[in-house]
Protein backbone atom coordinates (compact mmCIF):
# COMPACT_ATOMS: atom_id res chain seq x y z
CA UNK A 1 0.00 0.00 0.00
CA UNK A 2 1.34 3.43 -0.91
CA UNK A 3 2.24 5.87 1.85
CA UNK A 4 0.08 8.99 2.01
CA UNK A 5 1.99 12.25 1.79
CA UNK A 6 1.97 14.85 4.53
CA UNK A 7 -0.54 17.03 2.67
CA UNK A 8 -3.09 14.20 2.67
CA UNK A 9 -2.67 13.65 6.39
CA UNK A 10 -3.01 17.33 7.22
CA UNK A 11 -6.22 17.66 5.23
CA UNK A 12 -7.55 14.45 6.71
CA UNK A 13 -6.85 15.65 10.25
CA UNK A 14 -8.44 19.03 9.51
CA UNK A 15 -11.69 17.35 8.44
CA UNK A 16 -11.75 14.67 11.14
CA UNK A 17 -14.67 16.25 12.99
CA UNK A 18 -16.75 16.40 9.81
CA UNK A 19 -15.99 12.84 8.73
CA UNK A 20 -16.52 11.55 12.25
CA UNK A 21 -19.95 13.14 12.31
CA UNK A 22 -20.80 11.31 9.12
CA UNK A 23 -19.35 8.01 10.26
CA UNK A 24 -21.68 7.98 13.26
CA UNK A 25 -24.71 7.95 10.97
CA UNK A 26 -26.36 5.08 9.11
CA UNK A 27 -27.66 4.44 5.60
CA UNK A 28 -31.09 5.62 4.56
CA UNK A 29 -31.26 4.64 0.93
CA UNK A 30 -33.85 1.90 0.64
CA UNK A 31 -37.16 3.45 1.57
CA UNK A 32 -36.41 3.96 5.25
CA UNK A 33 -37.58 7.09 6.98
CA UNK A 34 -34.57 9.37 6.86
CA UNK A 35 -35.58 11.05 10.11
CA UNK A 36 -35.43 7.67 11.87
CA UNK A 37 -32.35 6.30 10.11
CA UNK A 38 -30.01 9.26 10.65
CA UNK A 39 -29.13 11.20 13.80
CA UNK A 40 -29.19 14.59 12.06
CA UNK A 41 -27.88 16.29 15.17
CA UNK A 42 -24.32 15.34 14.23
CA UNK A 43 -24.64 17.16 10.91
CA UNK A 44 -26.52 20.23 12.09
CA UNK A 45 -24.10 20.75 14.99
CA UNK A 46 -21.34 21.00 12.41
CA UNK A 47 -23.19 23.76 10.59
CA UNK A 48 -24.94 21.79 7.85
CA UNK A 49 -28.62 22.37 7.09
CA UNK A 50 -30.89 19.53 8.13
CA UNK A 51 -32.11 17.28 5.30
CA UNK A 52 -35.52 18.19 3.95
CA UNK A 53 -38.44 15.80 3.79
CA UNK A 54 -38.20 13.64 0.69
CA UNK A 55 -34.44 14.03 0.19
CA UNK A 56 -32.23 10.98 -0.31
CA UNK A 57 -29.71 10.79 2.51
CA UNK A 58 -26.75 8.48 2.01
CA UNK A 59 -23.68 8.20 4.21
CA UNK A 60 -20.78 6.69 2.26
CA UNK A 61 -18.75 3.86 3.78
CA UNK A 62 -15.28 4.55 5.16
CA UNK A 63 -11.97 2.86 4.44
CA UNK A 64 -12.43 1.02 7.73
CA UNK A 65 -15.67 -0.36 6.33
CA UNK A 66 -13.74 -1.50 3.27
CA UNK A 67 -11.41 -3.61 5.36
CA UNK A 68 -14.40 -5.37 6.94
CA UNK A 69 -16.36 -5.75 3.68
CA UNK A 70 -17.14 -9.19 2.29
CA UNK A 71 -15.72 -8.55 -1.18
CA UNK A 72 -12.79 -10.04 -3.08
CA UNK A 73 -9.36 -9.01 -1.74
CA UNK A 74 -8.26 -7.95 -5.22
CA UNK A 75 -11.22 -5.57 -5.46
CA UNK A 76 -10.27 -4.13 -2.07
CA UNK A 77 -6.78 -3.44 -3.39
CA UNK A 78 -8.15 -1.58 -6.40
CA UNK A 79 -10.60 0.48 -4.30
CA UNK A 80 -7.78 1.29 -1.89
CA UNK A 81 -5.60 2.40 -4.80
CA UNK A 82 -8.45 4.60 -6.03
CA UNK A 83 -8.67 6.15 -2.57
CA UNK A 84 -4.93 6.83 -2.59
CA UNK A 85 -5.13 8.47 -6.02
CA UNK A 86 -8.12 10.53 -4.92
CA UNK A 87 -6.50 11.84 -1.74
CA UNK A 88 -2.98 12.13 -3.16
CA UNK A 89 -3.45 12.85 -6.86
CA UNK A 90 -0.07 14.56 -6.83
CA UNK A 91 1.55 11.15 -7.26
CA UNK A 92 0.37 11.54 -10.89
CA UNK A 93 2.08 14.93 -11.22
CA UNK A 94 3.60 15.69 -14.64
CA UNK A 95 1.89 12.65 -16.13
CA UNK A 96 -1.81 13.35 -15.71
CA UNK A 97 -1.78 16.31 -13.28
CA UNK A 98 -0.14 19.67 -14.00
CA UNK A 99 -1.15 21.79 -11.03
CA UNK A 100 -0.89 21.41 -7.26
CA UNK A 101 -4.34 19.99 -6.60
CA UNK A 102 -5.65 16.66 -5.35
CA UNK A 103 -9.17 15.41 -6.08
CA UNK A 104 -9.80 15.85 -2.36
CA UNK A 105 -8.85 19.54 -2.56
CA UNK A 106 -12.40 20.28 -3.74
CA UNK A 107 -14.21 17.08 -2.75
CA UNK A 108 -13.43 17.28 0.96
CA UNK A 109 -13.59 14.50 3.52
CA UNK A 110 -12.14 11.94 1.08
CA UNK A 111 -14.98 12.70 -1.33
CA UNK A 112 -17.59 11.83 1.30
CA UNK A 113 -18.48 15.22 2.75
CA UNK A 114 -21.97 16.61 2.04
CA UNK A 115 -22.15 19.99 0.29
CA UNK A 116 -18.59 19.47 -0.95
CA UNK A 117 -19.69 17.68 -4.13
CA UNK A 118 -19.54 14.16 -2.60
CA UNK A 119 -18.43 11.95 -5.45
CA UNK A 120 -20.67 8.97 -4.75
CA UNK A 121 -23.51 10.91 -6.40
CA UNK A 122 -21.77 10.60 -9.78
CA UNK A 123 -21.73 6.82 -9.46
CA UNK A 124 -25.53 6.65 -9.12
CA UNK A 125 -26.54 9.41 -11.57
CA UNK A 126 -24.25 8.58 -14.53
CA UNK A 127 -24.43 7.89 -17.42
CA UNK A 128 -26.44 11.06 -17.99
CA UNK A 129 -26.52 14.12 -20.20
CA UNK A 130 -24.09 16.85 -19.20
CA UNK A 131 -24.60 20.37 -20.41
CA UNK A 132 -20.90 21.22 -20.21
CA UNK A 133 -20.04 19.03 -23.19
CA UNK A 134 -23.56 18.53 -24.58
CA UNK A 135 -23.70 14.73 -24.59
CA UNK A 136 -24.27 11.73 -22.33
CA UNK A 137 -21.27 11.13 -20.06
CA UNK A 138 -20.09 7.99 -18.30
CA UNK A 139 -18.50 7.97 -14.86
CA UNK A 140 -15.05 7.65 -16.44
CA UNK A 141 -15.74 10.59 -18.73
CA UNK A 142 -16.82 12.69 -15.76
CA UNK A 143 -13.57 11.85 -13.96
CA UNK A 144 -11.61 12.66 -17.12
CA UNK A 145 -13.22 16.08 -17.12
CA UNK A 146 -11.89 16.74 -13.64
CA UNK A 147 -8.37 15.92 -14.83
CA UNK A 148 -8.72 18.21 -17.85
CA UNK A 149 -10.06 21.20 -15.91
CA UNK A 150 -9.69 20.97 -12.14
CA UNK A 151 -6.28 19.27 -12.30
CA UNK A 152 -5.25 21.30 -15.38
CA UNK A 153 -4.08 17.97 -16.73
CA UNK A 154 -4.30 15.23 -19.31
CA UNK A 155 -6.60 12.39 -18.19
CA UNK A 156 -5.62 8.74 -17.89
CA UNK A 157 -7.04 6.67 -20.72
CA UNK A 158 -10.47 5.11 -20.26
CA UNK A 159 -10.01 1.61 -18.88
CA UNK A 160 -6.52 2.33 -17.54
CA UNK A 161 -5.52 1.11 -14.08
CA UNK A 162 -5.81 4.64 -12.68
CA UNK A 163 -9.23 5.26 -14.20
CA UNK A 164 -10.57 1.89 -13.07
CA UNK A 165 -9.28 2.45 -9.55
CA UNK A 166 -10.83 5.91 -9.28
CA UNK A 167 -14.13 4.62 -10.67
CA UNK A 168 -14.08 1.73 -8.20
CA UNK A 169 -13.56 4.14 -5.31
CA UNK A 170 -16.47 6.32 -6.46
CA UNK A 171 -18.71 3.27 -6.70
CA UNK A 172 -17.58 1.93 -3.34
CA UNK A 173 -18.66 5.21 -1.75
CA UNK A 174 -22.10 4.71 -3.33
CA UNK A 175 -22.58 1.32 -1.63
CA UNK A 176 -26.23 1.04 -0.58
CA UNK A 177 -27.47 4.05 -2.54
CA UNK A 178 -30.12 3.50 -5.24
CA UNK A 179 -29.18 3.88 -8.89
CA UNK A 180 -30.84 6.84 -10.61
CA UNK A 181 -32.61 8.02 -7.44
CA UNK A 182 -36.05 9.52 -7.95
CA UNK A 183 -35.70 12.17 -5.24
CA UNK A 184 -33.29 15.03 -4.53
CA UNK A 185 -29.92 14.07 -3.05
CA UNK A 186 -29.04 15.67 0.26
CA UNK A 187 -25.71 17.50 0.19
CA UNK A 188 -25.12 17.13 -3.55
CA UNK A 189 -22.74 19.50 -5.32
CA UNK A 190 -21.82 22.98 -4.07
CA UNK A 191 -25.24 24.65 -3.70
CA UNK A 192 -24.91 28.42 -3.96
CA UNK A 193 -25.96 30.72 -1.11
CA UNK A 194 -28.99 32.94 -1.46
CA UNK A 195 -28.44 36.01 -3.59
CA UNK A 196 -26.66 38.67 -1.51
CA UNK A 197 -28.26 41.97 -0.56
CA UNK A 198 -25.46 43.82 -2.36
CA UNK A 199 -23.80 42.90 -5.63
CA UNK A 200 -20.55 40.98 -5.03
CA UNK A 201 -17.68 43.42 -4.61
CA UNK A 202 -13.94 43.03 -5.28
CA UNK A 203 -12.72 45.28 -2.43
CA UNK A 204 -15.03 43.71 0.16
CA UNK A 205 -14.06 40.28 -1.12
CA UNK A 206 -10.37 41.03 -0.84
CA UNK A 207 -10.80 42.21 2.76
CA UNK A 208 -12.87 39.15 3.68
CA UNK A 209 -10.37 36.84 1.95
CA UNK A 210 -7.43 38.34 3.85
CA UNK A 211 -9.32 38.02 7.13
CA UNK A 212 -10.69 34.49 6.67
CA UNK A 213 -8.68 32.69 3.98
CA UNK A 214 -5.14 34.03 3.72
CA UNK A 215 -3.95 32.22 6.84
CA UNK A 216 -4.16 28.93 4.89
CA UNK A 217 -4.08 29.99 1.24
CA UNK A 218 -1.66 32.97 1.55
CA UNK A 219 -2.29 36.61 0.81
CA UNK A 220 -1.32 36.13 -2.84
CA UNK A 221 -3.40 32.94 -3.27
CA UNK A 222 -0.32 30.77 -3.79
CA UNK A 223 -1.33 28.13 -1.22
CA UNK A 224 0.63 26.81 1.72
CA UNK A 225 3.61 24.52 1.11
CA UNK A 226 5.96 22.55 3.33
CA UNK A 227 9.06 20.85 1.93
CA UNK A 228 7.85 21.69 -1.59
CA UNK A 229 4.57 19.85 -1.02
CA UNK A 230 1.35 21.75 -0.64
CA UNK A 231 -0.72 21.52 2.51
CA UNK A 232 -3.48 23.92 1.44
CA UNK A 233 -4.14 24.48 -2.28
CA UNK A 234 -3.75 27.64 -4.32
CA UNK A 235 -7.13 29.22 -5.10
CA UNK A 236 -5.68 30.92 -8.18
CA UNK A 237 -2.52 31.01 -10.28
CA UNK A 238 -0.65 28.25 -12.10
CA UNK A 239 -0.95 25.88 -9.13
CA UNK A 240 -4.73 26.04 -9.21
CA UNK A 241 -7.50 24.79 -11.52
CA UNK A 242 -7.80 26.28 -14.99
CA UNK A 243 -10.56 28.54 -16.29
CA UNK A 244 -12.61 25.59 -17.49
CA UNK A 245 -13.11 24.09 -14.02
CA UNK A 246 -16.57 24.23 -12.53
CA UNK A 247 -15.34 26.01 -9.42
CA UNK A 248 -14.23 28.94 -11.62
CA UNK A 249 -17.95 29.72 -11.94
CA UNK A 250 -18.94 32.45 -9.52
CA UNK A 251 -21.98 30.67 -8.07
CA UNK A 252 -20.10 27.37 -7.67
CA UNK A 253 -17.21 29.12 -5.91
CA UNK A 254 -19.65 30.88 -3.58
CA UNK A 255 -21.31 27.55 -2.80
CA UNK A 256 -18.01 25.85 -2.05
CA UNK A 257 -16.93 28.71 0.21
CA UNK A 258 -20.23 29.00 2.08
CA UNK A 259 -20.55 25.28 2.69
CA UNK A 260 -16.92 24.42 3.45
CA UNK A 261 -14.75 27.38 4.37
CA UNK A 262 -12.93 28.20 6.57
CA UNK A 263 -12.00 24.54 6.80
CA UNK A 264 -14.04 22.77 9.46
CA UNK A 265 -16.36 25.79 9.92
CA UNK A 266 -19.14 25.41 7.32
CA UNK A 267 -21.70 28.23 7.15
CA UNK A 268 -19.65 30.45 9.45
CA UNK A 269 -19.48 33.11 6.72
CA UNK A 270 -22.50 35.15 5.75
CA UNK A 271 -24.05 34.84 2.30
CA UNK A 272 -22.62 38.26 1.46
CA UNK A 273 -19.12 37.26 2.55
CA UNK A 274 -19.27 34.04 0.55
CA UNK A 275 -20.28 35.88 -2.62
CA UNK A 276 -17.74 38.65 -2.09
CA UNK A 277 -14.86 36.22 -1.50
CA UNK A 278 -15.94 34.16 -4.51
CA UNK A 279 -15.98 37.32 -6.63
CA UNK A 280 -12.49 38.29 -5.47
CA UNK A 281 -11.01 34.82 -5.98
CA UNK A 282 -12.77 34.42 -9.34
CA UNK A 283 -11.31 37.75 -10.44
CA UNK A 284 -7.76 36.37 -10.31
CA UNK A 285 -5.93 34.71 -13.17
CA UNK A 286 -5.43 30.99 -13.62
CA UNK A 287 -4.33 28.74 -16.51
CA UNK A 288 -6.19 29.05 -19.79
CA UNK A 289 -9.32 26.99 -20.48
CA UNK A 290 -8.31 24.03 -22.71
CA UNK A 291 -11.35 24.86 -24.88
CA UNK A 292 -9.76 28.21 -25.74
CA UNK A 293 -10.42 29.08 -29.37
CA UNK A 294 -7.66 31.69 -29.58
CA UNK A 295 -10.15 34.49 -28.99
CA UNK A 296 -11.13 35.28 -25.40
CA UNK A 297 -14.47 36.89 -26.33
CA UNK A 298 -15.49 33.91 -28.46
CA UNK A 299 -14.43 31.42 -25.77
CA UNK A 300 -16.31 33.41 -23.14
CA UNK A 301 -19.49 33.46 -25.22
CA UNK A 302 -19.36 29.73 -25.92
CA UNK A 303 -18.38 28.40 -22.52
CA UNK A 304 -18.49 30.99 -19.75
CA UNK A 305 -21.96 32.23 -18.98
CA UNK A 306 -21.44 31.82 -15.24
CA UNK A 307 -17.81 32.88 -14.71
CA UNK A 308 -15.89 36.15 -14.94
CA UNK A 309 -13.79 34.82 -17.81
CA UNK A 310 -13.52 37.38 -20.60
CA UNK A 311 -14.69 40.23 -18.37
CA UNK A 312 -12.60 43.30 -17.54
CA UNK A 313 -11.80 43.92 -13.89
CA UNK A 314 -13.10 47.31 -12.82
CA UNK A 315 -10.05 48.36 -10.83
CA UNK A 316 -7.44 47.76 -13.56
CA UNK A 317 -9.34 46.88 -16.79
CA UNK A 318 -7.50 43.54 -17.05
CA UNK A 319 -9.52 41.14 -19.21
CA UNK A 320 -9.61 37.81 -17.39
CA UNK A 321 -8.47 34.84 -19.46
CA UNK A 322 -6.95 36.99 -22.22
CA UNK A 323 -3.66 35.06 -22.37
CA UNK A 324 -1.99 31.94 -23.76
CA UNK A 325 -0.76 30.62 -20.41
CA UNK A 326 -1.77 26.97 -20.03
CA UNK A 327 0.24 26.55 -16.81
CA UNK A 328 2.76 23.81 -16.19
CA UNK A 329 1.34 21.52 -18.86
CA UNK A 330 2.55 23.85 -21.61
CA UNK A 331 1.59 22.52 -25.04
CA UNK A 332 0.01 19.31 -23.71
CA UNK A 333 -3.73 19.19 -24.37
CA UNK A 334 -6.34 16.94 -22.75
CA UNK A 335 -7.47 14.44 -25.35
CA UNK A 336 -11.02 14.31 -24.03
CA UNK A 337 -11.90 17.98 -24.53
CA UNK A 338 -14.10 18.55 -27.55
CA UNK A 339 -14.34 14.85 -28.36
CA UNK A 340 -17.71 14.27 -30.11
CA UNK A 341 -19.98 11.43 -29.05
CA UNK A 342 -23.02 9.66 -30.56
CA UNK A 343 -22.88 11.58 -33.82
CA UNK A 344 -24.45 8.64 -35.64
CA UNK A 345 -27.66 8.75 -33.60
CA UNK A 346 -30.74 10.24 -35.22
CA UNK A 347 -32.42 13.34 -33.89
CA UNK A 348 -35.66 11.43 -33.24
Amino acid sequence: MMTMHKRTLVLAIATTSLVAGLAMTAYAANGESESEALPYQNLTELGYPAPQEGELVHVPPTMEDLEAADIHPELKKVIRYGYELFTDTQQLRDKYVYNDMNCSSCHLGEGRQPFSAPVWTAAVTLPDFRGKNQHVNSLEERIAGCFAYSMNGVPPEYGSDEMLALSAYHQWLATGAPMYPDKPIYGRGFPAPDEPEQAPDYARGEAAYQENCAICHQEDGSGHYENDEYVFPAPWGDGSNNWGAGIARLDTAAGFIQNNMPLGQPHSLSDQQAWDIAYYVSSQERPQDPRYTGDVAETAERFHGRSLYGKAREHDDHVLGDHDNFGDKGDARPWNVGMPRFENLSED
